[in-house]
């Protein structure tokens, strides 16, 4: 009992972020899942293992095989602030389709990953999350909803999702990020640095699209030898992005730390203008301070005007392999070629595996206590304790 390996299934999957924190605390993964073919091939290309491709909504459940736990992030643009948020798109009910697979192959546990956007969407004057959780108590489940910051677990990204966690042997809690550092990579939280400089200082000159690039002669940090695990000298995806002309001369004006505010009016284009008379998000042509963490890293980080993804120190917005270190995927990592919006909404979709590493390693410990308290009373029973 105690060497039985946990099984997972996986829903939505993408390129593999909550997959990759549970395949590096050793859950087998059983099945999974997407409907766009250039993450279920990335997804095989990572991990050897060939995900279903199609549409979640329209596969049999009876397809689905039994598992320990059941894992996903339905699509969340219809909850996202940055979004539209419109209540009618269709993808926002694939949260219900999750429901229905819970209700009927009814794992030990689950997780469901979302945007926090998702906490202010109603349902019949109910807050949605609300409404699942009661759901989801319905059927038997603990449910714990938890607002988690990526940075709390190694990840160098103020990148903030909602979990909500159900399981039927025990009330799920929010690992905790100190002794999670600790035992899964004998780290010390409160000296670990999650800046920009330690999460991508260590790249060397990024390269022209298909080509290779290195690391450079600084020393790695902590965050950087942890991503370098694996991997050669050589990186994928450190290519030089395109810039126009505009955004150019704009970077030149932004200071590390700085955004569309520090635009002097004589050059500042319509739009920056209106930003600055009717507000703008902080991160609106948003450039890295070296010494902090990234915000979010979206969808759209090939363009400045919706996030903040100028680099630092040189005057381009960040590559996509950057962009892959504030998620905190491992160097080895690659996505196979794709249409640049449809990679770059891959690596912005994903969960950060260092993030999922610390849901997957606080769940498998809750699992395996309740494992290990069942097997106590056996032995206590037949009086085999020693």
């Amino acid at each position: 009992m105690k060497n039985k390996r946990l099984t997972l299934v996986s829903l939505f999957c993408g390129l593999g972020g909550l997959d990759l924190g549970f395949h590096w605390e050793d859950f087998e993964l059983l099945w999974a899942n997407d409907l766009e073919r250039h993450a279920t091939e990335s997804f095989a290309l990572n991990f050897g293992f060939n995900p279903q491709c199609g549409d979640l909504a329209e596969i049999p459940i009876d397809d689905i095989p039994d598992s320990d736990i059941i894992v996903g992030g339905p699509p969340c643009q219809s909850f996202s602030l940055v979004g539209k948020r419109e209540p009618s798109d269709k993808r926002g009910k694939l949260v219900f389709r999750f429901l229905k697979i819970i209700e009927r192959k009814q794992p030990r546990a689950f997780i469901m990953e979302n945007v926090p956007g998702i906490a202010s969407s109603m349902i019949n004057g109910i807050r949605l999350t609300e409404f699942l959780k009661k759901a989801y108590e319905d059927l038997g489940y603990n449910v714990t909803c938890m607002e988690i910051m990526a940075s709390n677990y190694l990840v160098p990204q103020k990148r903030k999702r909602m979990i909500m966690i159900g399981a039927k042997d025990f009330v799920p809690v929010k690992p905790n990020s100190s002794l999670y550092a600790r035992e899964c990579y004998d780290l010390d939280f409160s000296s670990y640095d999650l800046s920009a400089l330690a999460a991508i200082g260590d790249l060397g000159h990024c390269t022209k699209k298909g080509g290779l690039a290195s690391y450079n002669d600084s020393k790695p940090s902590q965050f950087a030898e942890l991503m370098r695990k694996g991997n050669d000298n050589s990186l994928t995806l450190h290519e030089q992005p395109r810039m126009s002309t505009t955004d150019a001369t704009l970077i030149k004006f932004i200071p590390p730390g700085g955004n569309f505010q520090d635009v002097p009016d004589a050059v500042a284009t319509g739009r920056i203008l209106k930003f600055k008379e009717t507000g703008g998000r902080t991160t609106t042509y948003g450039r890295l301070h070296p010494e902090r963490p990234s915000y979010t890293i979206n969808t759209y980080f090939r363009r400045p005007n919706v996030g903040c993804h100028f680099h630092y120190a040189e005057p381009r917005l960040i590559t996509p392999r950057e962009a892959m270190r504030f998620q905190s995927f491992p160097d080895y990592f690659q996505t196979v070629k794709a249409a640049q919006d449809k990679r770059n909404a891959l690596i912005g979709n994903a969960v950060p595996p260092l993030m999922a590493r610390a849901l997957a390693w606080g769940i498998k410990k809750q699992l395996l206590e309740e494992v290990l308290d069942c097997e106590e009373t056996i032995r206590l029973a037949s009086g085999t304790a020693r």
